[in-house]
This record gives structure tokens, C-alpha cells and sequence, in this order.
């Protein structure tokens, strides 16, 4: 392949061209980085030893650790039940409640946290109610809208087959869309990560990698800063392609279309 295909859009790539510039870019950027010079940022070097610093003295695996829990369950949480309610929006009498509960997404924490304190019984309860709802609105969203461009053919193809109402919800929501569902899954992961910090402030306590990057930012230890936030980035692109395969194994049919991209 000519190197100066690389440069036009929607040129089919092969995957190890894909590969190879990512690695040849990620090493310019850290170059690039180690000889800014800057007297503002810390250097590579002073992130290296302020991660084995954190991993030593502090915990912080444990910390992600703990981080991890919170996050999966609310993952788990948040997207079984925007698949339940999509489903029920369905029927016209709880499509109200569906697109209300998505309209929902405009809300912000900070009025909502008396509410989820009193509905939890302790802190943990409390970091996983906020997460899951911070993520189960914007995925009721999504599914909505992949409900609504579902072609009418589909629908009145499984009534052909004898199939009626829920059954056809449960055929055309849950298994046409399972590997959408997936997809929605990857990216609420990521939004959990990115709404952590936030969470995990209110309820400090309880400990996680959260609250140990806000403890390094309010003294100001940039860092330690950048390695909690480099640890959660390398965490976060290895949980997103576990759910890649994932998805991939569970709907082959997901790719179908795509290889001409990135083949």
C-alpha cells in the first residue's frame, strides 16, 4: 500500500498499516512531550516515578480495583434496565415514561444526590445508584432513536411468522439489536469512567482511584495526576477491547459492512 493512501478518507486500510501508524504516533507524541521543556507540565519521567510512588505507598491498583467493582456493577445495572425500559416503550401507554426517562439526561448531580442518598442505604449503594443513572439515561436515549429507525419491514415480517406483541419486541429490541446493545455497553463504560471522578468525590470514604486523583489535583501534584489519569486510560482501552471481542463473538453479524474500512 502507498504510504500517501493513508491520507485520503475512506480508503480501505489494512489493520497492521492501522497499527503501525498508531505506534509511530503515540511515539512522537511522548517524544514530543518529553522535549516540550515545559515548566508546567511534569516530564515522562516525573509521571514514571510518581506512578510507582502511588502503586507503592499509596495503592493505587487497589484503588482501581475498588473502581472497577463500582463501575462493572453499574454498568450491568444501567444497562439491563434501559434495555427494560426501551422494551417497554414499546407499547404506546409506557413510551411516556421511556422518552421522560431519557429527557432526564439534561439533569445534574448536584440536585439529585439528596434523592439517591436517602434511597442508599451506605456509600457504596450510593456510588452505584449515581453511576448507573448517569449512564442509563443517555443508553435509554440511544436505544430509543435505534427503535425508532427500525424499518417497519422487520415488524411486519415477524408478524408473518405468527408472532405477536412482546414477542415481537423481544425479537426485533433484545436479539435484533444485541449487538447495538453491545456497542451502547463500550460506550457507557467509557462515560462511567469519565463521570468516576465525580462520584466518587461525594463519598470519599469509600477510597477508589477517583477520589485519589481529586486528593492529588487539590494539592496540586500534576504528577500524580497524570499517572492516576494514564493508569485509567490504559485500564479503560483494555476494558473496551475485552468488550469488542466480546461483541464480536456474541454477533459476527455486527461487522458485516465494515471490513471495507479497515480490512
Amino acid at each position: 500500500m502507498k504510504a500517501v493512501n493513508l491520507f485520503l478518507p475512506f480508503t480501505p486500510v489494512r489493520a497492521r498499516w492501522l497499527q503501525l501508524t498508531l505506534i509511530v504516533q503515540a511515539c512522537l507524541a511522548i517524544a514530543l512531550w518529553a522535549m516540550s521543556g515545559s515548566t508546567t507540565l511534569p516530564s515522562p519521567m516525573e509521571v514514571a516515578r510518581a506512578w510507582i510512588d502511588l502503586v507503592q505507598r499509596q495503592g493505587l491498583l487497589f484503588e482501581l480495583w475498588a473502581s472497577v467493582k463500582v463501575s462493572v456493577v453499574a454498568l450491568l445495572v444501567s444497562t439491563l434496565a434501559a434495555v427494560v425500559v426501551a422494551c417497554l416503550g414499546t407499547a404506546p401507554v409506557f413510551m411516556p415514561a421511556a422518552r421522560l426517562s431519557a429527557a432526564m439526561r439534561f439533569l445534574g448531580f448536584a440536585g439529585l444526590t439528596y434523592v439517591f442518598m436517602l434511597a442508599s442505604g451506605d456509600a457504596h449503594s450510593l456510588r452505584v445508584a449515581i453511576l448507573s443513572f448517569g449512564m442509563f439515561v443517555f443508553m435509554v436515549t440511544s436505544l430509543l432513536a435505534e427503535i425508532a429507525a427500525t424499518p417497519r419491514e422487520r415488524i411486519d415480517h415477524c408478524r408473518t411468522l405468527g408472532m405477536r406483541h412482546w414477542r415481537i419486541t423481544a425479537e426485533v429490541v433484545v436479539l435484533g439489536k444485541a449487538d447495538v446493545i453491545l456497542d451502547l455497553m463500550r460506550q457507557n463504560a467509557a462515560v462511567g469512567w469519565t463521570l468516576l471522578t465525580l462520584v466518587e468525590g461525594m463519598t470519599r470514604s469509600e477510597g477508589g482511584v477517583g477520589a485519589m486523583l481529586l486528593n492529588q489535583n487539590r494539592y496540586f501534584l500534576l504528577a500524580g495526576v497524570f499517572a492516576i489519569q494514564l493508569t485509567i486510560l490504559t485500564y479503560g482501552l483494555g476494558q473496551d477491547f475485552l468488550l469488542s471481542l466480546l461483541k464480536d463473538s456474541l454477533c459476527p453479524y455486527g461487522r458485516l459492512g465494515k471490513e471495507g474500512i479497515s480490512a
